[in-house]
C-alpha cells in the first residue's frame, strides 16, 4: 500500500484529478436542456428572451443577469449552461489546489461528491455559481483586496451569499471557534422553542424585498427535498462538520488561522439556517454553509499528520461522505 506522500500516489491522484475535473465539467455542462431540472427551465426561457432583445434585469443579481445577457448575444443556450458549469466547478479546483497543492484531488473529490453538489449545478445554478465564486475568493486569502473583490462579485451573482461574506468578515476579526460552537448549540433549542419567530424576525429586518427575505416568506415549492418542518436529518448531517472542526481544533489542538476562519464561517451560517430551519426553501439557507463542508472536513487531513495511516483515514472519510450522499439520494428520498 502506497503512503499518502509517495510520488506514485501523488502522480496518480493528480492525473485522476484532471480527468475528473474535465469529465464533470463536460457531463454537467452539456447535459440536455430539460425543464425537469427545475430552475434550468426558467433560465432557458429567460435566456431566449434576452437573445430576442429583452434588456438585462438589473433589479437583483445584477452580475448574473448581465452575464446571461452578454452570453445570449454570442453563444447558444447549451454553451451558456456549459459556461455556468465551468464557473461553478472551476473554483472548487482552484481553492483546492491553492490550499493543498499536489494533494488537491482529495479536496476536489470531496466537493463534487457532496450531497448538494449536483442540485446546485443543475437546479439552483445561480446560487451554486455565487458560492463557488466565494470559494474562488477564499483561494486568494493572502491577497485580501482580490479576495474581497470576488466576494462582492459573488453577492452580485446571488444576494444570499451576503450571509457567508458577512460571516467571513466577522470571523476575520473575531476568530474564536469556541464562541461560535456555543452559539451553534444555543441555536438548536432557540429554534425548537420559538418556531416561526425567527423567520418572521429576519423577514422584517429591512431586507424583505431581497432574496433572503423572499425565501422566508415565499410559498413552498417542490424544491424542499420532500420534507418540511424541523429537519433533524439535515441537522445531523450539518453536525458532522461541526464535530470535525471541534475534534481537530480542541481535541488535537490544531492551530491554523485560515482553518479556524473557514470553520467559523461554516458554523455561523449553519446556525443561521438552524434558526430559520422551518422556512420555505430552507435547503437553500442550509447550502450557504454546506458548500464549505467538504473543506472543513478535509482541510486538517491534508495539512498535518494526525494518524499513523493517514491515507487510510482519508479513504474512510471519503467513503463515509459519499455514503451519506448515496443514501440520501437513492434510498432515503426514493
Amino acid at each position: 500500500m502506497l503512503s499518502l506522500h509517495d510520488q506514485k500516489n501523488v502522480t496518480f491522484i493528480n492525473g485522476m484529478g484532471y480527468v475528473l475535473l474535465f469529465f464533470i465539467v463536460v457531463y454537467m455542462g452539456f447535459r440536455p436542456i430539460s425543464y425537469l431540472f427545475g430552475d434550468m427551465g426558467n433560465y432557458d426561457i429567460q435566456y431566449k428572451n434576452y437573445a430576442s432583445g429583452a434588456p438585462a434585469n438589473t433589479d437583483k443579481d445584477i452580475a448574473f443577469n448581465i452575464f446571461m445577457k452578454f452570453c445570449s448575444s454570442v453563444m447558444s443556450a447549451k454553451f451558456f449552461f456549459a459556461s455556468c458549469a465551468l464557473i461553478y466547478i472551476y473554483p472548487m479546483y482552484r481553492v483546492s489546489i491553492s490550499f493543498f497543492k499536489e494533494y488537491w484531488y482529495y479536496s476536489f473529490l470531496l466537493l463534487v461528491i457532496s450531497f448538494s453538489f449536483w442540485t446546485y449545478g443543475v437546479n439552483g445554478m445561480r446560487n451554486g455559481m455565487a458560492t463557488s465564486i466565494f470559494l474562488l475568493g477564499l483561494s486568494y486569502h493572502k491577497r485580501v483586496p482580490v479576495m474581497v473583490a470576488f466576494m462582492v462579485l459573488a453577492t452580485l451573482v446571488h444576494q444570499t451569499v451576503m450571509l457567508p461574506a458577512l460571516a467571513y468578515a466577522l470571523a476575520y476579526f473575531y476568530n474564536r471557534p469556541k464562541t461560535y460552537i456555543i452559539g451553534w448549540f444555543i441555536a438548536i433549542p432557540l429554534s425548537l422553542a420559538l418556531g416561526g419567530f425567527w423567520e418572521s424576525l429576519f423577514g422584517s429586518l429591512g431586507f424583505a424585498e431581497e432574496r433572503l427575505g423572499g425565501y422566508l416568506s415565499e410559498n413552498t415549492s417542490g424544491e424542499s427535498y420532500g420534507k418540511t418542518g424541523f429537519r433533524w436529518d439535515f441537522l445531523i448531517y450539518s453536525a458532522g462538520a461541526v464535530y470535525a472542526g471541534w475534534y481537530f481544533i480542541f481535541k488535537r489542538k490544531y492551530e491554523d488561522v485560515l482553518y479556524h476562519q473557514l470553520f467559523n464561517v461554516y458554523v455561523i451560517c449553519n446556525a443561521f439556517w438552524i434558526l430559520v430551519i422551518r422556512a420555505n426553501f430552507s435547503n437553500r439557507f442550509a447550502y450557504l454553509s454546506w458548500f464549505m463542508m467538504a473543506l472543513v472536513i478535509i482541510y486538517p487531513f491534508l495539512k498535518q499528520q494526525f494518524f499513523k495511516n493517514q491515507h487510510v483515514a482519508i479513504g474512510r472519510v471519503v467513503l463515509g461522505y459519499f455514503g451519506f450522499t448515496y443514501f440520501m439520494y437513492l434510498i432515503y428520498y426514493s
